[in-house]
């Protein structure tokens, strides 16, 4: 059924409801707030994300984004908006990422996951909690995004990413984050993308350590780690000695996710053909350039 939507009705009154806003810096903004973006979305039948894209694309800001314009934009906001993104694993990645994309308004994200929670997942997947043990990662996660921000849509595939279903499970995606534990299913994700020609964010923690790299699919990639020969390489690292504590996590998804919005908004250099790695015991971060 074809939705029949007056936009120019949308635009009128996204205009006489906004208010005049002061910023600290001086600057002077027009915004709407969460109510009139949820009221005007259900008298009108379109979504919250469609009002918030009309809003901006006139230059009034939803409140909800107005620290992200000073360093994004207006335009830059309208992008994410218009985003999907992919993120494969929603657990101490996954979840962080998926956390902070709701936040800085991806408009779609992706969620991949068969897993639930257990009580070794508390010390560091955001998403977790004493009364959702048991609970599908995926599910939880999509019902946190919805918690954090009505206007990101959510599809949620309760499924184990493998080679076999990897570029169905991510198509429509603009690029995808790597939420993963293990090389298999991260060299299933790299292929995909690669198939897809979508962007390809990995990112993989031990212990005190992180790795970050974004791959491009004309990228080296995970070969110029692994070599180009991954069958004798074991499935998971030192990180099943090491363990994870909650720091690491945290610190490799918000870099993961700032490459999602340098990519998607074009403000920055994406970390690509060289790896960055983190050291948050030592508070370092190495930069390796990597053959192109």
């Amino acid at each position: 059924m074809t939705r029949h939507i007056n936009f120019r009705t949308v635009n009128r009154v996204i205009a006489e409801s906004a208010e005049a806003y002061g910023a600290p810096d001086g600057r002077a903004y027009r915004v709407i707030g969460i109510a009139i973006t949820a009221s005007l979305a259900g008298a009108q039948g379109v979504s919250p994300k469609e009002v918030e894209i009309a809003a901006l694309e006139q230059g009034i800001v939803p409140r909800r984004y107005l620290r992200n314009i000073g360093t994004i934009g207006v335009t830059g906001q309208i992008k994410l908006l218009q985003s999907t993104v992919a993120v494969v694993g929603a657990g101490g990645l996954g979840g962080t990422a998926i956390e902070l994309l709701a936040r800085q308004g991806a408009g779609h994200l992706i969620i991949i996951d068969d897993d639930s929670f257990t009580e070794q997942n508390l010390n560091r997947q955001i998403m977790s909690n004493e009364n959702n043990l048991g609970e599908c990662k995926a599910d939880a996660a999509a019902r946190r995004v919805t918690e954090v921000n009505s206007a990101v849509t959510v599809t949620v595939f309760r499924k184990r990413l493998t080679g076999e279903n990897a570029r169905r499970l991510i198509a429509g995606a603009h690029l995808a984050v790597d939420g993963l534990d293990n090389l298999p299913s991260r060299l299933a994700v790299e292929q995909a993308c690669r198939q897809l020609r979508i962007p390809y964010i990995y990112g993989a923690i031990a212990g005190f350590s992180g790795q970050l790299m974004t791959v491009f699919p004309e990228d080296a990639g995970l070969s110029a780690l692994y070599g180009t020969s991954c069958e004798a390489l074991p499935e998971q690292g030192i990180e099943a000695r090491t363990g994870n504590p909650p720091v690491t996590p945290a610190v490799i998804a918000a870099l993961q996710v700032q490459e999602v919005v340098k990519i998607v908004t074009g403000v920055g250099e994406p970390a690509r053909h060289r790896i960055l790695m983190v050291d948050v015991r030592e508070n370092t971060i190495d930069r390796v350039d990597l053959a192109r």
